[in-house]
């Protein structure tokens, strides 16, 4: 899988390469995440990359020939043509909301792409002409689409063959088919007893049918969207 992002602030993604499950990826499922300035390709001035909106307002607005130019430079060919055989996906509050179901669908692809947005957003032509599809990490605004864009592929990548040390652990966790959607019960670990806070005594009974009982009285419903 390749995951290419588009952003003013590529070295913010650096991080991404270091966590487990996405070196895990890179490795097992020939995961390849690229980063691209806006800035690099803009042929304005001073590698200006936004403008006042028409019609007035406050903010600024990124410009539809900047993210074409930079489709063009790395696609190589008319940018309206790069999500002829990839998927363009600009973050934006009017998105799809992004959720479990949406992470597994992106995981499927061979070529995902991230246009991540900064100011007021881009100019509309982007949406219409440019992307082919749109996703929102929830009813709140950021400042840019990068933070959006990094859990996309935090959740994206574990999907990935070979990104997690035991792929059982998608089954049957939070929002997952195998709870119904729902969020997984809590969890205990050592020590048994600290400062007076116990652990569930069914948890270190050893019996696997009460604590398969008391798991499933403890797993949360699937969120009302």
């Amino acid at each position: 899988m390749r995951i290419d992002i588009f952003t003013l602030f590529p070295e913010w993604f650096d991080w991404l390469r270091r966590p487990r499950h996405l070196a895990n990826a890179a490795v097992s499922a020939d995961l390849e995440l690229r980063c691209f300035n806006y800035r690099d390709t803009s042929s304005l001035p001073a590698g200006q990359v936004d403008d006042a909106p028409y019609g007035g307002g406050p903010g600024m607005v990124l410009r539809v020939d900047v993210v074409a130019a930079a489709l063009e430079a790395v696609y190589d060919g008319p940018a309206e043509r790069a999500r002829e055989g990839r998927r363009v996906v600009v973050l934006t509050p009017r998105g799809r909301p992004f959720s479990d179901a949406v992470a597994t669908e992106l995981a499927a692809l061979p070529e995902l792409v991230l246009l991540s947005g900064r100011y007021e957003g881009f100019d509309e032509r982007v949406h219409a002409h440019l992307a082919s599809d749109a996703v929102s990490l929830g009813p709140f605004v950021l400042a840019g689409g990068e933070v959006a864009a990094m859990a996309i592929v935090d959740s994206v990548c574990r999907r990935l063959p070979g990104a997690l040390g035991n792929a059982a652990s998608l089954d049957r966790e939070s929002f997952s088919p195998g709870l119904d959607g729902g969020t997984e019960h809590p969890h205990y670990t050592r020590p048994p007893d600290f400062r007076g806070w116990r652990v569930p005594e069914v948890l270190t009974s050893g019996d696997h049918g009460a604590i398969e009982a008391w798991r499933a009285a403890h797993t949360g419903p699937a969120p009302v969207t």
